[in-house]
């Protein structure tokens, strides 16, 4: 089977986001993409769900065994994809398929194009009904007209050439922030890379996402060292405004953990609530696109 596109998702110990998240994208995928699941053998239920879908072939591909770290995952779910083109999915994000397939056509059209960044929303789950629209469009200009060598851009709107992995690499397993890392070393490296105008994700921040538990100061150091490998000398932005909410209440949690105050830290909603307010942001994510006219930029 060829595929054009192959979604890929690596999840860890997260059930009651992935199934929100897998039977959005299940129940819209089309014949000429496939689903790509890596778990990072889950104890909670995830790892057999999942095996669930892949033997009713709901899902194509299939793994769950220990990883070193997300960036380790991740780069299994690339090599493990088949299709021209792959687009990461996350399990607690919402994603816009139709901003996707507009992307997915327009790389299948300019063969040229390695990578199609996009703006994104994000919004904190504790607080849904706020939606923040964010642009990294002025960094990628000054970019592209020559004006730094490197710009940073989150990857959960990404879309990406397999054919191009060979110039562009893998995460690089070191990094904590990995996207923040890929995004200046490919923009450094010179990738043709395009931007969509509309909005293909909304990034969905909470307490128990896998960037709030980040090492603050391990970030920071990293963030030096890039910074002077891929000459970036900043945009008073150096890692995205999604990271900066998910960091903030990785800091607020464990602080309140410290002081035994953790119940003044908001519970993450759960079962139907928590349906819902997917379902909410999957709605508006879909209003915002179909509001616009967006084009492509390269």
């Amino acid at each position: 089977m060829i595929y054009n596109l192959s979604y890929i998702l690596v999840t860890r110990n997260r059930l009651p986001f992935l199934k929100i998240t897998l039977q959005h994208l299940i129940d819209t995928l089309l014949t000429d993409e496939e689903i790509v699941v890596v778990d990072g053998n889950s104890t909670d239920g995830s790892k057999e769900y999942l095996q669930s879908l892949f033997d009713d072939r709901k899902i194509q591909q299939f793994i769950s065994e220990p990883d070193e770290n997300q960036a380790h995952g991740w780069n299994k779910a690339m090599l493990m994809a088949r299709g021209v083109l792959i687009k990461k999915i996350i399990d607690d994000d919402v994603f816009c398929y139709s901003a996707i397939r507009a992307c997915k056509q327009y790389m299948l059209q300019n063969s040229q194009v390695d990578v199609v960044i996009s703006n994104d929303l994000s919004s904190s789950i504790n607080d849904h009904k706020h939606i923040d629209k964010n642009s990294r469009l002025p960094q990628f200009e000054k970019w592209r007209n020559g004006l730094v060598p490197s710009f940073t851009f989150g990857d959960v709107h990404m879309l990406i050439r397999r054919a191009s992995l060979a110039h562009i690499g893998l995460y690089n397993i070191s990094y904590i922030m990995m996207d923040w890392e890929y995004s200046l070393r490919i923009s450094f490296l010179k990738a043709n890379i395009a931007f969509y105008t509309g909005y293909n994700a909304l990034n969905v921040g909470h307490l128990q996402s896998v960037t709030s538990s980040r090492n603050i100061q391990l970030v920071k150091q990293q963030a030096k060292r890039a910074q002077v490998f891929y000459e970036y000398a900043g945009d008073r932005a150096q890692i995205s405004f999604y990271s900066k909410i998910k960091i903030w209440m990785g800091k607020t949690y464990f602080r309140a953990k410290n002081l035994k105050t953790a119940s003044t830290v908001p519970d993450l909603p759960v079962g139907t609530q928590l349906q819902e307010i997917y379902f909410a942001y999957y709605q508006k994510l879909e209003e915002v696109n179909s509001a616009g006219e967006w084009q492509f930029i390269s």
